[in-house]
């Protein structure tokens, strides 16, 4: 069970001084963030990209490559890279790159993105969206296997027999598919045989084990074999010494991001009792101390079956101590707790196959 981080270095107004953090100072707390997830032990840190004022990141490879010399072991992946709208051997490049500087440590996860500011700023056209991503996964996976490529697609210019270089440490490079909950991406993933990334956010997350299954049915269809497939939860979510205490930290900027994205796209009003209700045990905010987060971690594991969990933290902007010290949590309280948990339940259900089979 691995355990992560998300973010989307934001830079919205603070919700209590209203000021506006700079795109660089944001992007350096990051790198903080990224190093401090390392020495507490936690698995992966994934890094958003987004093409608008109020986050940072629109390159999450080099966000990530200015942690790598500061760093050990953390994976290091985008979360996710807007494939539609982007040239796939400049990703696979830059991925490649970051692998062989981190000497084999970085992943990609592929989707199509929930904002649209770059199909026009790269100049795609939003009625191709999704037959971009298709094509675009498939030059990407084609870069992946092979050294020379020849290639022709319907929306970037053919490749014949050219080398894309660099080429990663890992082989293959680790590439996921994202998904906000379409049956068509889990399908696409599970026949593919690629990870599937989960963005679980909202409702209750239980609604998403049959969507499991259904990739790993696709899976299955096509040969590859099960017990290897991967799935990761992207969740939003908020640790501190104290559940009440992480509540009420974490709802003020939590409910001006939701209102702010709500009024781009007509989600009715954000407010305590929606908090509230998300963060219960069958809701999909993950906010409280170590054991309730853990506890509902490894209820989704246990009941969905998600092997990979990414805590998205903060939603909105917030005092870079306070997301430091969840970071901090995440990794010495929540991650050990969780993977002892786990590590047992996975023994003693192996034992009960085994005598059942006897």
């Amino acid at each position: 069970m691995e355990i992560g981080i998300t973010s989307f270095v934001e830079t919205k107004p603070d919700v209590q001084t209203g000021e506006v953090m700079s795109h660089a100072q944001r992007l350096r707390e990051v790198v903080e963030e990224i190093v401090l997830a390392d020495q507490v032990g936690l698995d992966v840190f994934g890094i958003g990209e987004h093409h608008r004022k109020d986050y940072a990141a629109s390159s999450p490879a080099l966000v990530l490559s200015a942690a790598v010399s500061q760093t050990k072991r953390i994976r290091l992946t985008s979360a996710v890279t807007v494939l539609s709208s982007a040239d796939p051997v400049r990703v696979f490049q830059d991925f490649a790159t970051l692998d062989g500087i981190s000497n084999g440590r970085a992943e990609i996860i592929a989707g199509r993105g929930s904002f649209i500011e770059s199909f026009p700023l790269f100049g795609y056209d939003l009625n191709d969206y999704d037959e971009l991503f298709k094509e675009h996964l498939e030059l990407l996976l084609k870069i992946r296997e092979s050294e020379k490529v020849t290639w022709k697609g319907g929306h970037r210019p053919a490749i014949n027999n050219l080398g894309v270089y660099p080429r990663p440490v890992q082989n293959p490079l680790p590439i996921w598919v994202g998904s906000g909950g379409r049956q068509e991406s889990a399908i696409r993933a599970g026949l593919l045989g690629l990870p599937l990334m989960l963005a679980i956010i909202g409702g209750n997350p239980m609604q998403f084990e049959p969507l499991v299954q259904l990739y790993k049915k696709a899976a299955a269809h096509a040969g590859h074999d099960e017990s290897r497939l991967k799935v990761g939860s992207h969740s939003i979510g908020f640790v501190g010494e104290n559940t009440e205490r992480a509540a009420n930290t974490f709802f003020p900027s939590t409910m001006a991001g939701m209102n702010k994205l709500g009024k781009e796209r007509g989600w009715a009003h954000y407010d305590r009792s929606s908090y509230d209700a998300a963060r219960s045990f069958e809701g999909a905010l993950y906010v409280g101390d170590p054991e309730t987060v853990a506890q509902k971690i490894i209820h989704l594991r246990k009941n969905v079956g998600v092997t990979r969990f990414m805590l998205y933290v903060p939603l909105s902007t917030m005092p870079h101590a306070q997301v430091m010290r969840a970071i901090e949590l995440l990794g010495t309280e929540v991650a050990p707790r969780v993977r002892e948990e786990i590590t047992k339940w996975e023994a003693e259900t192996e034992k009960g196959s085994q005598f059942n089979c006897v």
